[in-house]
């Protein structure tokens, strides 16, 4: 089985209220590196059964363009700049002692070779389905739908960007009466508006609110929002693994 790590952390730094700072152009250009050194970036697939998932086991992690050892990494991962203390990948391919994955970090979609030694492999069936315009969540485990809930969603300023992502970490908040609930995911994606958030990147989650009525409406400032019962849920009840994959569609 595998196991979700909690953090409690002092601040929950997803988009949903705080201090913000807004890109001059969509956030996917910010934080990126330059041309010869930006990760591979492409239209991912839905998900594929059963989803691999690595999971760091040291602190850090080399990043390769290509499943090259004797290239220069294109850039290292510290799971010290999460707020989970952990780095947690979806492979897409595995190639002779390499692994291609998706990264969580800017621009949004990007991936990335790492080595596997680096980590430790698992799998699981679970994946999630967001339906922006319908103001819907589903979770599915295989072809099996195990919920179907309303969500809000992000607002015309601030829209939830569509994509491919995954949960990459699973926070705590301290206030678990608060405005993020008693849990709150947080994704590989990020916000096309905002570069920070509250001393953060702007990192889409899923959490819970102190404020049900406003599911099922344009209201975050990107986040996913469910009821404090759905998302007790997900983690109580079901125990959502880590690297679920979360398509957001229109």
């Amino acid at each position: 089985m595998l196991v979700l790590v909690l953090a409690v952390v002092l601040a929950v730094v997803l988009p949903g209220g705080g201090d913000r700072t807004t890109a001059a152009a969509p956030a996917t250009t910010s934080q990126a590196t330059s041309p010869a050194e930006a990760p591979t970036t492409e239209a991912l697939a839905g998900p594929v059964f059963p989803t691999t998932v690595a999971s760091a086991t040291t602190d850090q992690v080399d990043v390769y363009d290509a499943p090259d050892a004797d290239a220069d990494p294109s850039r290292t991962l510290d799971a010290a700049d999460e707020l989970s203390g952990q780095l947690t990948f979806v492979v897409t391919e595995q190639q002779d002692g390499w692994l291609q994955v998706q990264l969580p970090v800017r621009p949004n979609g990007s991936t990335g070779w790492i080595q596997a030694e680096d980590v430790s492999l698992s799998e699981h069936d679970f994946s999630i389905e967001v339906r922006l315009s319908d103001h819907r969540m589903l979770l599915y485990r295989s072809e099996l739908t195990l919920l179907d809930t309303p969500i809000g969603v992000g607002t015309g300023d601030a829209p939830t960007p569509g994509g491919t992502y995954y949960l990459k970490e699973l926070l705590q908040p301290p206030d678990p009466a608060g405005g993020y609930g008693p849990f709150a995911y947080g994704l590989s994606g990020f916000s096309d508006v905002f570069t920070s958030y509250s001393g953060g990147e702007g990192v889409i989650g899923i959490h819970g609110t102190n404020a049900p009525e406003t599911v099922g409406t344009d209201v975050s400032d990107g986040c996913i929002r469910v009821t404090n019962e759905v998302v007790t849920q997900l983690v109580d009840e079901i125990g959502l693994p880590l690297g679920t994959p979360v398509t957001i569609v229109a």
